[in-house]
Parts: C-alpha cells; sequence; structure tokens
C-alpha cells in the first residue's frame, strides 16, 4: 500500500532539519493502479517500504551505508508529489504540476525500485509480500507507508466532488476543484472542516479558509460570503502560543468557528453539509453551503492494520525517541504510518530521518541507539497570500522555534520560505 501522492501539506525546518513523508491515497473511483514488477533479488539488506518523502530520504541515506545495491524500495506510483505546495494550489497561487516528478527521477540512483504494493509484513521471518505473491526478505526493513486518505467514510463521497463547489486539498485529484470552487463563488456559507481522526498537518484544513477570505476580500465578494470552520476539535491548534495568534485573526476576519463538528455525510446535489455535534453522540446539523472545503478522515495504511508490527490502532509500534520498533529490533519506522506522538508533517520526517540514521548506524554495529527525537515538528501557518506563521514546536506542544524573531507573527519571510525556498530544498537536497 503506498502513494499516488507525497508529503503533507507543511513543510518547513529548523537548522540541520529537512522535511516529510508521503500520504497515502485511496479514493475508489479515483484510484489509480500500477502494474506490479517482480523484485531484481529476493533478498535485501535494507528494504524500504514507500516511496514517499521519508522512505526516499532513508533509501538515500542506507545506500551510503550499505551500497545501492543491497536497498530497495517498495513503491508502486509513478509520480511523486511534493505535496505541501497543494495548499497554495487549492488556493490559486501554485500550478499543479509543480508539485509533481516521476518517481524515477527521484529515486537514489542504483536502488532498486519494486513497483509493487505491499500485502503482507511477516516480521518473525525477516520478511514482506507483495502482488502475486512475490516474497522479498530482509536484514533491515523501513517502514514509510504514509497515512491513508477515506473519504469513503463520509456519505456522499468521494462522488459526490464531481459535483460543482466542493474541494478537497488533500488529494491530486481534488485539489484543484477547491480552486474552481474558491473562483465560482457568489454568496453564502463558505464551509471548511476537520475530521475526528488523525490527520497529516492539523494546520492544513484552516490554511485554505484564510486564503479564501483572503480571495474574496480581493475580489470584492467578502461581504457576501458567511466563512464557517467546523473542526472536530476543541481548540482552534494544539501549542497556545499559536493557537492565540490564529483566535486573533480569526476574530479580526469575522470568521466563525464551530468546534466539536465532525462532517458525517455531503449532499452535493442539494449543497448541503450534515455534522454531528460531537458533544451530543448522535445530533446532526445540516448547512446549506456554497462552498465546502472537506479534510478527509485518515488512518493507517489498510496493510498495516492487526499486522504483528502495528499497535492497536494499526499504526507502526516504534520507540518514539530512536524511531526503533518496540518489539523487533531490526524494523523501524519513520513519519506518519508510525504511533509517534507528535502531528504528522514534512518537517517531522526530516528530523525523524537524522534520528534514524543514527539509529540504524549504531544497530548494523549491535550497539544501543543513543540519538533522540525531541518530538520536533512544524507547520508554516498560511495565513494570506503573503504571510505565514511559522509555528514549530515538539512532543510536549512547547514551542521549539527556529529563528530570534515572535514566530507566532505573521511574516511575508515565512511565506515565501513557505512557497519558494522549501520546494528548492525538498527537490534538490533532502531527497538526495
Amino acid at each position: 500500500m503506498s502513494a499516488i501522492g507525497v508529503v503533507s501539506s507543511c513543510s518547513c525546518l529548523r537548522p540541520g532539519v529537512r522535511l516529510r513523508k508521503p500520504g497515502m491515497q485511496k479514493m475508489s473511483s479515483f484510484g489509480l493502479h500500477t502494474a506490479a514488477r517482480c523484485a531484481a533479488k529476493d533478498y535485501y539488506e535494507v528494504l524500504v517500504l514507500g516511496g514517499g518523502t521519508g522512505g526516499i530520504t532513508m533509501s538515500a541515506r542506507m545506500k551510503r551505508k550499505v551500497g545501492a545495491g543491497n536497498v530497495a524500495v517498495v513503491e508502486p506510483s509513478k509520480t511523486h508529489y511534493y505535496q505541501p505546495l497543494w495548499t497554495l494550489v487549492g488556493g490559486g497561487a501554485k500550478q499543479l504540476a509543480t508539485s509533481a516528478r516521476p518517481t524515477g527521477s527521484v529515486m537514489p540512483k542504483g536502488v532498486e525500485w519494486i513497483k509493487s504494493r505491499v500485502t503482507a509484513l511477516d516480521p518473525d521471518k525477516n520478511c514482506v509480500w507483495l502482488e502475486n505473491d512475490i516474497k522479498v526478505s530482509y536484514r533491515y526493513l523501513i517502514i514509510a507507508l504514509g497515512i491513508s486518505l477515506h473519504y469513503e467514510k463520509i456519505k456522499g463521497l468521494p462522488e459526490g466532488f464531481h459535483h460543482p463547489k466542493i474541494g478537497s486539498n488533500y488529494s491530486v485529484h481534488t485539489v484543484e476543484k477547491t480552486w474552481k470552487a474558491l473562483q465560482d463563488f457568489k454568496e453564502g456559507n463558505a464551509i471548511f472542516t476537520f475530521p475526528n481522526t488523525p490527520v497529516k498537518c492539523a494546520g492544513a484544513p484552516q490554511k485554505i479558509m484564510y486564503l479564501s477570505e483572503a480571495y474574496w476580500r480581493k475580489t470584492g465578494k467578502r461581504s457576501k460570503a458567511n466563512i464557517m470552520f467546523n473542526t472536530s476539535l476543541g481548540v482552534i491548534f494544539g501549542v497556545k502560543k499559536y493557537a492565540d495568534a490564529l483566535l486573533e485573526i480569526i476574530k479580526e476576519r469575522n470568521i466563525t468557528v464551530n468546534y466539536k463538528r465532525n462532517l458525517v455525510e455531503v449532499r452535493a446535489d442539494k449543497q448541503e453539509a450534515v455534522f454531528e455535534n460531537l458533544d451530543k453522540p448522535g445530533v446532526t446539523e445540516v448547512h446549506q453551503y456554497e462552498m465546502l472545503h472537506v479534510t478527509p478522515p485518515m488512518g493507517p495504511p489498510d496493510v498495516l492494520i492487526n499486522s504483528p508490527v502495528s499497535d492497536e490502532m494499526g499504526w507502526v509500534d516504534v520507540d518514539k525517541e530512536t524511531l526503533q520498533h518496540k518489539k523487533y529490533p531490526n524494523v523501524f519506522g519513520i513519519g506518519d504510518c508510525t504511533n509517534l506522538p507528535t502531528s504528522k508533517t514534512a518537517a517531522a520526517v526530516a528530523a525523524q530521518s537524522g534520528v534514524l540514521d543514527k539509529t540504524i548506524s549504531l544497530v548494523m554495529k549491535n550497539q544501543l541507539p543513543t540519538k533522540k527525537y525531541d518530538g520536533y515538528t512544524s507547520c508554516p501557518l498560511v495565513t494570506g497570500y503573503n504571510k505565514v506563521i511559522l509555528a514549530e514546536f515538539d512532543y510536549n506542544a512547547q514551542p521549539l522555534e527556529t529563528f530570534p524573531i515572535d514566530q507566532s507573527k505573521e511574516r511575508v519571510t515565512m511565506y515565501h520560505m513557505k512557497a519558494d525556498m522549501m520546494p528548492f530544498l525538498y527537490w534538490n537536497m533532502l531527497l538526495k
């Protein structure tokens, strides 16, 4: 199970930190299929599951340790996406094509690319099973399978995306529909949602809301828009310093926030969105919309659910400081597919990759891992077409900032870092 796309909608870093991990896509009728190809060998020193940010980054690092011919990456997707740009694509500030490159172009030279999907993991026998009953064994396994999108868990989706006025920045198939809905807006409710599940980049669902508000101000439609953020959470953001700043922006821009509201149905033909009140289970409310941006429910890839390497929720069960599996010492995890108690962002994967590199180096020498991951993650909160609040924090939701300035303030420089500098660093440094 791997990605049509890659990376979350967040990306930024502190010194010495890089970027992040793939998004797993699953959208029934929107799904793509890549034919399986047999592995060149049936054994590798290092086998990497997933060719997103975490997988490509770690395969490049492992190539330097054991040699390219001893490393393989299992990844079915022909295209690798830098998904942090999709926030700006949905807001009309970037083109979708700039976020995509052929997977073959980002695969480290000499590393074996196995164009198939993982169907089962058998860590007790140090092997995995691929499509067509192909078995591949390993000495060390790195799991970088990302997170799956589950639009189908909302009644009326994904088929509802065939109607106008609805989009989602989380899928390559629907992100341009967000921009179309934004442009076509006339008057009424503009609703932005946050699901009752873990998500990649917790800031992304509201970034598009701020961009939409700015666009309607620029085009003279703002007075006709009733902007609503319906979130399943009880807070606007998990770190108080940045939450306080966002609440000021929300108040200043006259945006309505409805907490503990979870999207359960979309009646796209009627332009109605149905939300459950999580404080009153079973009680629903219906909102008419002129524009709807959907953040889908998300979860671990299917292949990890009930797998020996996963916890009871289906996430890869790793030590939160070393990223080594808690039961299988030759198995490691990185990024969104793990149960690390931090936000699932590109910057988190960047920080994790350095720690995991050190961990594996010591394990290969039969030594105990010493490098510790502190939960560092980052989310550039886009609040306009030239403004970003750069949120950086650790496992304890405490700010862990890079710059000697108040990063809770909106800044033009941080916008350019997200929109221009980070994509360049991603393609030219992190993946290599």
